[in-house]
């Protein structure tokens, strides 16, 4: 029934951005007399679609059905979403599509100092309440039955919540955090080498940033963000410079200016 919902829900959505009209939308699950959303999307026929994904191997199907962009959302690190994006890439070949690495998108919690040793004495405290005070979800509640089909339980791919995620993290310290993926952190060299692997090995074009966890104060996450533009960041652009990104929003070509015209009489 959620797929069921989820697809109603997309369609509805993918209708009320294309048509120009005024529309009723008569579902099984939402019933709606008039739709005619404002403002309009710029973009034409409607904007880049970028689909969420936990690893339930039916999100490759629609995404790659539709088009759209696979994100993988963990909180476990690169190591372990590996595994995810190994499946989605054997999907991706498997129905012809191109193994374009922009096709993919992964969120990484990354953290920048001047070196190692630095970065676990500023971040350390903040990722430990994170991932040990932030992310208590009740099992029967995470995954509960019929939640994930029987495909994706036959695929192995855990929960991101509830009690499988919680005894993955389960009295870790920053070294374990570091060492399996959880987190990217240290001198900004330290970064990148350790980002371009975690992208290549996830042949990932996407990078989506999580430069503030848990209870990190503002100062400290303005820093760890600029330290990222500055520092880390030129250093990937060039990483899949051979093919073109169809997943990205473009900018207008032409930015509107404010102001009323004023009438030559």
């Amino acid at each position: 029934m959620l797929r069921e919902k989820y697809d109603e829900a997309h369609r509805l959505i993918i209708q009320s951005w294309t048509r120009p009209e005024p529309f009723s939308f008569n579902g099984k699950y939402t019933q709606l007399r008039y739709v005619n959303i404002w403002p309009r999307p710029l973009q034409q026929p409607h904007p880049p679609i970028w689909i969420p994904g936990g690893g339930s191997i039916e999100t490759w199907d629609f995404c790659l059905e539709h088009d759209y962009m696979y994100s993988y959302l963990s909180y476990y690190g690169y190591k372990r979403a590996a595994q995810v994006m190994r499946g989605f890439w054997d999907k991706t070949e498997s129905v012809g599509k191109e193994l374009n690495p922009y096709r993919a998108g992964y969120a990484q919690i990354v953290c920048v100092a001047d070196s190692d040793e630095e970065a676990e004495r500023l971040y350390s405290p903040h990722i430990d309440y994170f991932f040990n005070r932030c992310l208590h979800v009740h099992p029967g509640f995470a995954d509960a039955p019929g939640y994930r089909t029987q495909a994706t339980l036959r695929s192995g791919f855990s929960p991101q919540v509830g009690g499988a995620a919680s005894a993955m993290r389960e009295q870790l310290s920053w070294k374990d955090f570091v060492d399996h993926g959880f987190v990217i952190a240290g001198s900004a060299a330290t970064v990148r080498e350790t980002l371009r692997e975690a992208l290549t090995s996830m042949r990932v074009g996407n990078l989506m940033l999580l430069c503030q966890m848990g209870n990190m104060p503002d100062a400290l996450a303005r820093e760890n963000t600029q330290r990222f533009a500055h520092d880390v960041m030129p250093s990937l652009r060039d990483l899949w410079a051979d093919y073109e990104d169809y997943w990205y929003p473009k900018p207008l070509k032409e930015i509107a200016k404010p102001g009323a015209s004023i009438s030559k009489t």
